[in-house]
């Protein structure tokens, strides 16, 4: 007997219904997308990174380090299990199993680490990368890395504007304070250091003290570039992330109503092919559930 849809739908990491296609193999992708499965994959993940950082430790007991080694290697033998199941849970057509960007990046952080068995810093490096899959189980973690992605493009044009107000404030420096004050502005590169250091306002009022006592420009020029650059540009490079952050929200609510709207589809084609006939109701029924969703 074939298994309807409201049967194969289950709730996957990102909090979504979803219907498992008829080629995964029902039960295991049921396992993997279960709650308490995912608990147990992240408390793994945290428990690791905790020994992870016993392992940074200088003067702990060899006892200790060789419970954070095993306990590392315990959990990394759980990461492979879990890889496993989940390849497995795509039955007939395991390669779609790496359309999804999490699973790739499972795949690569888990698989590359036995090829990397001889080189400690590659390994230490896979094995902080594998703390970074649990964000998979953090829905507001993944809207906030998306709307860091989404704002990548505005903050590459807001870099080259600030890149050449700096080298403008930085060629001013120079020029004013270059050959009293050497150490911070006596050329570009040191100009450009003090001013990246000004922008947390770190030190600034020595700086201008050291500045003021040998330009009038002193002040105007400290004066307009944290107006400028500081306060305006800095802040229009907040506003940058946080529109993009108010999109990626949007966005996620909108797939997650699309989903729930596709899902109560999904139980209405099971409600009314239950019988094996379609009438003309439930057909008019059916086009205008359709139409609901293609209006929005």
């Amino acid at each position: 007997m074939s298994t309807s849809s409201a049967e194969r739908r289950i709730r996957n990491a990102d909090g979504e219904w979803e219907i498992i296609p008829p080629f995964r193999v029902l039960w295991l992708a049921k396992i993997v997308y279960s709650g308490p499965f995912e608990l147990f994959i992240a408390t793994v993940i945290a428990v690791n990174a905790l020994f992870l950082a016993i392992l940074t430790m200088p003067e702990i007991s060899p006892a200790t380090r060789a419970t954070a080694i095993t306990i590392d290697n315990i959990a990394m033998v759980i990461y492979v299990a879990e890889l496993v199941v989940r390849i497995l849970s795509y039955g007939k057509k395991p390669w779609h199993f790496f359309r999804q960007g999490w699973n790739v990046f499972d795949f690569i952080v888990v698989g590359l680490a036995p090829l990397a068995a001889g080189q400690t810093v590659i390994l230490r490096l896979l094995r902080l990368l594998r703390l970074l899959r649990i964000f998979r189980f953090l829905p507001e973690v993944r809207i906030l890395f998306a709307s860091i992605v989404k704002s990548i493009p505005p903050l590459f044009s807001m870099s080259v504007l600030i890149g050449l107000l700096l080298f403008l404030y930085g060629m001013a420096g120079t020029y004013l304070f270059g050959t009293t004050l050497p150490d911070s502005w006596g050329h570009i590169g040191r100009s450009l250091k003090s001013l990246f250091i000004l922008l947390t306002l770190e030190n600034f009022p020595v700086y201008l003290d050291e500045a003021m006592a040998i330009s009038p420009f002193a002040l105007p020029f400290f004066l307009s570039y944290v107006f400028f650059v500081v306060f305006t540009i800095l802040n229009v490079l907040i506003g940058i992330v946080l529109n993009a952050m108010d999109e990626a929200r949007a966005e996620a609510r909108i797939q997650t109503e699309n989903s729930a709207a596709l899902t109560e589809l999904a139980s209405l084609v099971d409600v009314i092919g239950a019988d094996g006939k379609l009438t003309d109701d439930e057909l008019s029924r059916l086009r205008s559930e359709i139409n609901r969703l293609k209006n929005g």
